[in-house]
């Protein structure tokens, strides 16, 4: 019986390990360890990926661990074009943007759709069927071992091809997708929230994290706040053109009020809420790395991001007894059912929740002998 650490990839954030649960001296002096986390899911235990990190590992368990290499995940390479599917590539790129599409998502389906195009490159794209493009998504999954999510844009790619930019039935492409995993978002507790919005000296940094909290925002509609949207009298933040280009209310708090006054006396930010040195919008990559170090300092979940903010702000209102609808609006959904996930993840405690068996045995007319 060993434990086993897995080598990490260069570009990894973390070290893996599988402790055996007899173990029990060699867990108990891992988890002192700081940034120690257990995945509970797969039963592995993780810190962040150091030099140092690797040393103390190996010096700690000495002659009672194997160290084995993980497979290294293989990306789809880049391809070269010929002139034909350079010409289709181009009618896709203006359809997406006559159609509005975002950058990121223009950007994602044009790469899809050149691996797509170089695959096919002998046939007419025309005459392919359905089972034809099945076997293509096949080939991904079997050769680069492509998750569900990279399934889905591939799919999505090919289908606007078809029918928005060749014009071809919906029914006809109806591609066979991966079933939908149900997994629930990552959510902090609210005193893991408090540690890490708090933890940033730096008065932006702080009204930055204080923000995507408070209003439950994706960081690009943090980014798009203008000054303008914040409506003190009314008490709601404006957010335009939010995800699906759909305007919305949020809720302002009095607490983030009072951050941001003191923040725009001291910053004086002429058009957009939070500006970059130059002027111009924050970066989304300055909003990562606030997020990153104040998540690393206060020691809460490492798999934490941002986007946990906006999860954590919708679960929190839910356990203080919010209407679902009020938060669905403030959340943007379109569905219930989108907002409906948050009832899943929502802590269950003694505290909150009163037990089927102490209501019977406070109500019972009987004796309970077992107590």
């Amino acid at each position: 019986m060993k434990i086993v650490i897995y080598k990490p990839h260069p570009k990894a954030k973390r070290i893996k390990l599988y402790i055996p649960y007899d173990m029990k001296a060699e867990r108990e002096i891992f988890k002192k360890i700081k940034g120690k986390w257990y995945h509970k899911a797969q039963q592995l235990w993780s810190i962040p990926y150091s030099s140092e990190n690797m040393i103390l590992l190996k010096k700690i368990f000495k002659d009672k661990y194997d160290l084995v290499e993980q497979q290294p995940q293989r990306q789809v390479p880049s391809v070269t074009l010929n002139g034909k599917s350079l010409e289709e590539l181009a009618k896709v790129h203006r359809k997406l943007v006559l159609k509005g599409y975002s950058e990121h998502t223009l950007r994602n389906y044009k790469h899809e759709l050149a691996t797509f195009f170089k695959y096919f490159e002998n046939f007419d794209l025309k005459k392919l069927d359905k089972e034809k493009i099945e076997s293509y998504i096949f080939y991904l999954i079997e050769k680069y071992k492509i998750g569900e999510s990279k399934q889905n844009t591939a799919i999505n790619a090919i289908k606007f091809y078809y029918e928005q930019v060749l014009g071809m039935p919906r029914e006809y492409y109806d591609i066979q997708r991966p079933k939908k995993m149900k997994t629930l978002p990552n959510v902090m507790s609210e005193e893991e929230v408090l540690k890490l919005i708090n933890f940033p000296e730096n008065l932006k940094h702080k009204a930055i994290l204080y923000t995507i909290y408070s209003c439950g925002l994706r960081v690009s509609e943090l980014l798009n706040l203008r000054i303008k949207d914040i409506h003190s009298d009314e008490g709601f933040v404006f957010i335009k053109g939010g995800k699906g280009k759909k305007d919305r209310h949020t809720v302002l708090s009095d607490n983030l009020l009072h951050l941001l006054r003191q923040y725009f006396r001291q910053y004086k930010p002429s058009y957009w809420l939070f500006e970059g040195q130059d002027g111009g919008k924050y970066s989304a990559k300055s909003v990562q790395a606030i997020f990153k170090k104040a998540r690393e300092g206060t020691g809460v979940n490492p798999w934490a991001t941002p986007h946990t903010l906006r999860h954590s702000f919708a679960t929190h209102l839910l356990e203080h007894g919010e209407n679902l609808r009020n938060i669905q609006i403030m959340l943007g959904h379109d569905s219930s059912k989108t907002t409906e996930i948050y009832t899943h993840v929502i802590n269950v405690s003694n505290k909150k929740i009163r037990n089927p068996l102490d209501i019977i045995l406070k109500t019972s007319k009987f004796d309970n002998k077992n107590k």
